[in-house]
C-alpha cells in the first residue's frame, strides 16, 4: 500500500470517527460535560449542514469564550451569521448565539498534536463542505 493510500485510509477513519462521536446540543450545553484542556477538532452543525470545523486545544474554553460569549473579534460563527445573507434576522451578538444555541450541535475528536490538528481540521472541513472557513490572511 501507498502512503496516499494509508493518508487516504485515515483520513476516512478520521471523518469516521468524528461522524459516530457524540453528539452535543449547544441547548443543552454545560461546561462541566467537556473535560478540561481537551484538543480536539470540532465541527459545528445544524440539521441541514455543517457550518464551521475548528481546532483548539482547550474546547471547553473555546467554545464558551468564542462561540457563545466572544466578542465579533473572537466569535468567527457569530460574526459568520451576522454577515450571512441567509440569516438577516441576525443582526447581532446575542441573537446570533440564541440562533446557535437553538440550531446547533457538534461533534470532536481529540487530536493531541498540534500539527496533526491543523491538518486534519482542513481536511475535514473540505470532506464536510463547511459552510464557514476562515479567510486565509
Amino acid at each position: 500500500m501507498t502512503s496516499i493510500e494509508i493518508k487516504f485510509q485515515e483520513a476516512q477513519q478520521l471523518l469516521n470517527s468524528l461522524m459516530s462521536s457524540k453528539v452535543y446540543n449547544f441547548s443543552t450545553l454545560k461546561p462541566s460535560q467537556l473535560k478540561e484542556n481537551l484538543a480536539v477538532v470540532y465541527a459545528i452543525f445544524t440539521e441541514q449542514e455543517t457550518l464551521y470545523v475548528g481546532r483548539t486545544k482547550n474546547l471547553r474554553r473555546r467554545l464558551y469564550t468564542n462561540h457563545l460569549h466572544g466578542n465579533l473579534s473572537t466569535a468567527r460563527l457569530k460574526k459568520y451569521l451576522i454577515n450571512d445573507a441567509r440569516f438577516s434576522e441576525i443582526n447581532s451578538l446575542e441573537l446570533a448565539k440564541e440562533w446557535i444555541k437553538s440550531n446547533c450541535f457538534f461533534r470532536f475528536i481529540e487530536i493531541v498534536d498540534s500539527n496533526s490538528r491543523g491538518h486534519i481540521e482542513g481536511m475535514i472541513g473540505y470532506l464536510l463542505n463547511s459552510r464557514y472557513i476562515e479567510d486565509e490572511h
